[in-house]
């Protein structure tokens, strides 16, 4: 049971706010915004997503807001963030763009959905399909252009080179302008990749998290077919051919028939209105990361030490990685940090996070085949004591979007990867 349900901006502005049975203190919104604000000056790390001040707080953050439910009563974790994260994605099939720009101009339609989506604390249903039939209001749509620039909640925003500019800026429920109707389907790959290296650089563990998306603007609603590799497995397989792509588990989206499935790995559905995952897998069989991380921390000096952070694109040349982001901690007593880049280097960004005594190094795009070295000098707050490789790492990659120069592998799938790689302390 739900008691209120908000969205605030990343400066704690009230966008939506619904209070379903008036039982919650007043001022819930701003006493969570303050907590959350200032949760490091209390405890290590950023508020987690559950947490209990007067009443218990449920929050996930989606495209740069803060999607928040409060309860009294004892209920699911995962149940209330997962109805969070299932609301987000309603409210962005209508909207088209999910941003508070497209909130305030459609709040009377996001208010309707609420309506909908939520009686009296009770969540009704969060199908776009069924709403449909519930809703009227039809929205404001909102210029992709003014789009902010792509950021951690990348799949719920435009990134450049990935698909048609306004694919995923649009509404399901409004028409194209003079009352078109559209017959477009958008398909994303979206992999997750951990990979644990040791000191030398070799491999301990590997493995890849990841979701087929799909958006559907068909009208009629006929039924597709999807083709996956001919030589997926799932579970042990004897089949070790070059080619092989073998899943340790999946699962299906219920509109999915698999009738013919274990026959030629084709998957049949009636696609629903909206964003939905189609198929969601892992898989932990040995692979060949995208890029190899390599980092040396050597003391010059009783205060100081100094970085040497090498990256590597493992794949080939035709493919680019846009908006990579490279993270390692620092020993917690770093006072200042001193940054060299490569001669020659363009769209590269360092900083040092010194509230979480973090390095930060930032590539606008890197080639497949590539190499890319940032050096830092670290000058530290007290002598060194101890090995100070149990102070620093590991290292992670995140936020990388694979995008052929030449060619898609399909004319409307996008591949977004998200990875993050480990360097074990050995």
């Amino acid at each position: 049971m739900i008691l209120q349900f908000f969205v605030l901006s990343q400066r704690g502005d009230n966008i939506v706010y619904r209070d379903y049975r008036g039982e919650a203190q007043k001022g819930s919104a701003e006493t969570f915004f303050r907590k959350v604000k200032f949760w490091k000056e209390d405890a290590e790390g950023d508020a987690p997503p559950v947490f209990v001040d007067g009443v218990n707080y449920f929050h996930v953050k989606v495209a740069g807001l803060l999607f928040v439910a409060t309860t009294r009563v004892n209920v699911s974790p995962s149940l209330v963030l997962e109805l969070l994260q299932r609301i987000a994605r309603v409210i962005k099939d209508y909207l088209g763009v999910l941003n508070e720009d497209s909130f305030r101009k459609n709040f009377v339609l996001v208010y309707e959905l609420l309506d909908e989506v939520i009686d009296f604390g009770y969540v009704q249903t969060t199908s776009t399909e069924v709403l449909k039939s519930y809703v009227f209001n039809e929205p404001i749509v909102i210029d992709a252009a003014r789009m902010p620039p792509l950021g951690p909640a990348s799949i719920f925003m435009q990134g450049s080179k990935r698909m048609p500019g306004t694919a995923i800026t649009k509404s399901v429920v409004a028409n194209e302008p003079g009352g078109r109707k559209r017959d477009e389907i958008f398909v994303d790959v979206i992999e997750k990749i951990s990979v644990t290296f040791n000191s030398s650089g070799f491999i301990l563990t590997s493995e890849i998290d990841g979701t087929i998306q799909m958006k559907s603007y068909l009208t009629g609603n006929p039924e597709i077919r999807l083709a996956l590799n001919e030589d997926l497995s799932i579970g042990t397989s004897d089949y070790r051919g070059s080619g092989a792509v073998i899943l340790d588990d999946c699962n299906f989206h219920e509109s999915v028939h698999l009738d013919s499935f274990d026959v030629d790995r084709t998957l049949s559905l009636v696609p629903p209105d909206g964003e939905f995952p189609v198929m969601n897998y892992r898989m932990t069989q040995p692979f060949k990361p995208p890029f190899r991380i390599n980092a040396l921390i050597e003391e010059t000096g009783s205060l100081k030490a100094e970085v040497t952070i090498k990256v590597r694109a493992e794949f080939n040349s035709s493919v680019n990685a846009n908006s990579v982001l490279i993270q390692m901690p620092l020993p917690s007593f770093t006072a200042r940090v001193n940054f060299e880049l490569e001669p020659g280097a363009v769209g590269h960004t360092t900083d040092f996070k010194e509230a979480n005594k973090r390095l930060e190094w930032g590539l606008k795009k890197v080639v497949g085949g590539s190499e890319h070295t940032l050096r830092a000098k670290l000058t530290f707050s007290q002598e060194l004591h101890g090995n100070i490789m149990k102070e620093a790492g590991p290292v992670k990659y995140l936020q990388i979007a694979k995008t052929s120069k030449t060619q898609n592998p399909y004319r409307w799938v996008r591949y977004v990867t998200q990875a993050n790689s480990y360097v074990a302390r050995l």
